[in-house]
């Protein structure tokens, strides 16, 4: 018996390195590629400049104190606080399109891990999180209700995957690695 379940683990063990991090990628791209797409969206602002000028909800959805502050003016805030805005709306559609085509995927993986950390940051300071226990999770209780660090802490897990494992077989990194030997 024992010898079985060490051939069966030395298998697993070997296939760990293909599978893991492209079963990481499609889950990810199952489920949230859609999610930060559409978040991404919300952030264009009006014409075609929209990509490079951010809609009223993308400064209320990043800097909601700030710009409750300003009065929702989006002409007071600070020229950090748009470079801030844009980078973070660029980011929800590019870092999610590298990690599904496998491209760049390591630096795609940590941008995200990266994104999602600031992301939870503004959620739990910046629209007050903090303080409401059914809202940031807590670990090692009883309930998976949590909902910010219980679920993104998922997320993260999924994304180092991919950091510290690579693409995987399935992925332009493989094949632009192929390509280059």
């Amino acid at each position: 018996m024992i010898a079985i379940y060490d051939t069966v683990a030395r298998r697993l063990t070997a296939l760990a390195p293909a599978v893991l991090p492209t079963l990481a990628r499609f889950v990810f791209a199952a489920v949230l590629l859609v999610y930060f797409w559409n978040s991404a969206l919300l952030k264009i602002g009006p014409g075609p400049l929209g990509f490079v000028q951010p809609s009223v909800g993308a400064y209320a959805q990043i800097w909601p104190r700030a710009f409750e502050a300003a009065g929702y003016d989006t002409a007071a805030m600070s020229w950090f606080q748009w470079a801030v805005t844009v980078a973070g709306m660029w980011a929800e559609f590019l870092l999610p399109l590298l990690l599904m085509l496998g491209l760049l995927s390591r630096l795609a993986a940590l941008g995200m891990a990266g994104f999602v950390a600031v992301q939870s940051l503004t959620d739990l300071y910046g629209h007050g999180g903090i303080g409401q226990p059914a809202t940031l999770g807590a670990w090692f209780d009883r309930l998976p209700d949590g909902v910010i660090l219980d679920q993104r802490a998922f997320w993260v897990l999924g994304l180092m995957v991919v950091a510290i494992l690579g693409a995987g077989p399935l992925s332009l990194d493989r094949l632009l690695a192929r390509a280059r030997r």
